[in-house]
């Protein structure tokens, strides 16, 4: 029987696609999510694609809405797996909330739902004797005043409560790792900016309010949903005055999870934790990504240069190699590919899902 794998948060961006994926690598998924930031339609989506495939079948996915604070809730998932004679074997943790902004305004709910959230589903995985975990963090752990490309031994200094849950949780990983006759398997992986979205145009970003990320608010633009970009400062010290960041195809994203997964499965060193980035490697300007969108897609997408933001940096990307040593794991697609699936799935699903 194919190993189950539990995906929190597995309705959103990054888990539709993670899981889309490890469905067509011929595993069991089991996805919970809440529903807070995502849509039943992302599901059902899935759903119709394993359907209308005839070399997947409809037993290799199960939904179940719920939230990852909820104890009992995860008690139930743990324990009808494993009276269905196929336990949860590992856990891709993707449930979380996201938003820099949103985590200044309301601090106590991120630290809730990130890192106690963590907590509970840590919890219950140790009561089942499931200890293969890959762990959603992010590049926002790193110190502001470290010069890019960022490696995984820079300094980690996070600057907002975001960052700073991510952060606590890849702590007490570490912790986890080291407790006496345990066996943890921890993959920590730091994200850039996922972008673009699966070929078919069946599943992309999809915000439940009004997107805080670049792509989104230039496809929104593209569409005629906003009248135009604004772009936040233009004498930064970089070649063309805009921000520069490490945009990565949501679907090179997603292989990572799975190369993640592969790795703690043949890994045989009993207990470890690993922090690896997960981006493309180079940094690309805000007037570089509107560019190539423009010239790839034919659209032209109006901008305005505003004041810059408080907190914001002028330069951030990732140094990958790390990925690609003990991963074997690289980006295969480049910006014109990002911007091309990332419009694609725009003009089919103007309204998202």
């Amino acid at each position: 029987m194919s190993e189950n794998i539990l995906v929190t948060g597995g309705a959103g961006f990054i888990g539709i696609h993670t899981s889309l994926l490890l469905i067509e690598k011929g595993f069991n998924v089991t996805i919970i999510d809440s529903l807070v930031n995502s849509s039943i339609k992302s599901i059902e989506r899935l759903k119709k694609h394993i359907v209308e495939n005839k070399s997947l079948s409809s037993n290799q996915l199960k939904f179940q809405k719920g939230d990852v604070r909820d104890i009992n809730f995860l008690k139930t998932v743990f324990a009808q797996a494993q009276d269905s004679d196929n336990p949860l074997s590992s856990v891709i943790h993707l449930a979380g909330l996201k938003s820099v902004s949103d985590s200044i305004k309301f601090p106590n709910l991120y630290w809730d739902i990130n890192f106690c959230g963590t907590l509970q589903l840590l919890n219950v995985m140790q009561e089942f004797n499931c200890k293969k975990f890959v762990f959603s963090s992010s590049a926002t752990v790193y110190s502001f005043n470290v010069e890019s490309p960022l490696f995984e031994s820079s300094i980690i200094e996070p600057f907002n409560p975001y960052g700073k849950t991510k952060f606590a949780v890849e702590n007490f990983l570490q912790d986890l790792k080291n407790k006496p006759n345990d066996s943890w398997k921890f993959i920590s992986l730091r994200y850039f900016n996922p972008i673009g979205a699966h070929p078919s145009g069946n599943f992309g970003e999809s915000p439940s309010n009004k997107p805080n990320n670049l792509f989104p608010r230039i496809c929104n633009v593209g569409s005629g949903k906003e009248k135009k970009l604004l772009i936040y400062g233009k004498d930064w010290p970089t070649f063309d005055g805009t921000c520069v960041r490490d945009y990565i195809h949501i679907m090179d994203l997603a292989e990572g999870h799975i190369a993640a997964l592969d790795y703690i499965n043949k890994e045989t060193k009993k207990s470890f934790f690993v922090s690896i980035n997960l981006g493309r490697g180079m940094g690309i300007s805000i007037l570089e990504l509107v560019r190539t969108f423009e010239q790839v897609n034919n659209i032209k997408i109006n901008f305005e240069f505003i004041d810059k933001r408080a907190g914001d940096k002028g330069v951030v990307f990732a140094d990958c190699s790390k990925a690609k040593e003990i991963l074997d794991w690289q980006p295969k697609r480049n910006l014109s590919q990002m911007c091309q699936d990332g419009w694609q799935w725009q003009i089919k699903n103007p309204n998202g899902y």
